[in-house]
């Protein structure tokens, strides 16, 4: 049964949003494990000669260690599935949309595990990562399961101004995000030849007047993008809308996680390029180490969000230009599955494969 708010006139279902403590202790589970699902592949692709190479790994093996890949990208995914179940009502509870935005920060959990590790390395801490990491997302679902259920009593509104900056910033971003990823399809080749490519870009996004306004617009887009996605998350929306969102959540916290790896990290702390090499994980590589396995989906899900963000967004201004809604979610799967294929094979180029 579908109900119109009356306020807004916003399409919303009476079906339940989900059972909200669910949701949230599935975020919290899903995002608890996460690193001990990674471990587990990386245990099971690492025999104990690291001169053995993945292809002479038994059958079975080999199965097991597709089934752990496939599950640690399967808790974002499930994290986006129950964050997009539409609300009950026009005037959703506080707990509803503390479920779905807790749901929506767990869709973050390979990114962010990154970005943790890169801080508690950078602090000297000797706690395996893990141990903080579990609990931590285990406390913070009980906390998120114990909100109250009063109800909302504004209607949220997103600022067209806003809105527009952040589309207008995205564009800016979007061409050195896109060279980038252009950039590094050219490790299908070899290093040399990203190296090459990116030399070429390096000209104009390091020059001294570029670099600090291309952070200063990067971290704009961050974080108007985080204050609409605060407002859109009380609200009802179709799935491509919240697909939308939480794409958007995910890069805003990669681009944040990345800036502290190159600025801080590499170029400051330790002092080194930030080549190949260094995006890589040379000379161990992503898979058969146990630290940059954690890099394997992070850049996946990375390249991969980001281009399925963009094209969530040509499609919001294909539907604002009167196009058909059939015409534009064609659009919408097509860039997904480019986005997809695209994301496959720099991860192939990045743990190795080389067309030539």
């Amino acid at each position: 049964m579908l109900t119109y708010s009356k306020p807004e006139g916003t399409l919303v279902s009476s079906k339940p949003f989900v059972d909200t403590t669910l949701t949230v202790w599935i975020a919290a589970v899903t995002a608890a494990i996460y690193p001990w699902i990674l471990d587990a592949f990386h245990w099971s692709v690492t025999p104990p000669v690291a001169t053995i190479q993945l292809a002479r790994l038994s059958a079975g093996t080999s199965l097991v260690a597709g089934l752990l890949l496939i599950a640690a990208f399967a808790v974002p995914l499930i994290n986006l599935l129950i964050a997009s179940r539409p609300h009950q009502t026009s005037t959703p509870t506080a707990q509803n949309v503390r479920a779905r935005r807790f749901a929506l920060f767990a869709v973050t959990a390979p990114t962010v595990y990154v970005f943790f590790g890169v801080l508690t390395y950078m602090a000297g801490s000797k706690i395996p990562d893990t141990w903080i990491w579990t609990p931590a997302w285990l406390v913070f679902g009980y906390l998120a399961s114990r909100s109250t259920n009063a109800v909302i009593a504004h209607h949220p509104r997103t600022s067209s101004h806003l809105r527009v900056a952040h589309g207008v910033a995205g564009s800016i971003v979007a061409v050195f995000v896109l060279f980038h990823i252009f950039n590094h399809l050219f490790g299908l080749i070899s290093p040399e030849a990203h190296a090459a490519v990116m030399d070429i870009g390096r000209t104009v996004y390091r020059a001294k007047i570029i670099e600090p306004l291309l952070v200063l617009v990067m971290l704009f887009q961050i974080f108007s993008g985080l204050r609409l996605v605060w407002t859109w998350s009380e609200t009802s929306a179709d799935r491509y809308r919240m697909f939308q969102i939480a794409t958007g959540v995910f890069m805003s916290v990669f681009i944040l996680g990345h800036m502290n790896s190159v600025f801080i990290f590499a170029r400051t702390w330790l002092d080194i390029p930030t080549d190949w090499a260094f995006a890589a994980g040379l000379p161990t590589g992503l898979i058969h180490d146990a630290w940059n396995i954690r890099l394997l989906p992070h850049y996946a899900l990375g390249v991969f969000f980001v281009l399925a963000h963009l094209a969530s967004g040509l499609r919001v201004v294909m539907l604002a230009h009167d196009a058909k809604m059939s015409t534009a979610n064609r659009f919408w799967w097509s860039g997904v599955l480019l986005s997809a294929v695209v994301s496959a094979a720099i991860m192939c180029g990045m743990t190795g494969l080389k067309l030539v």
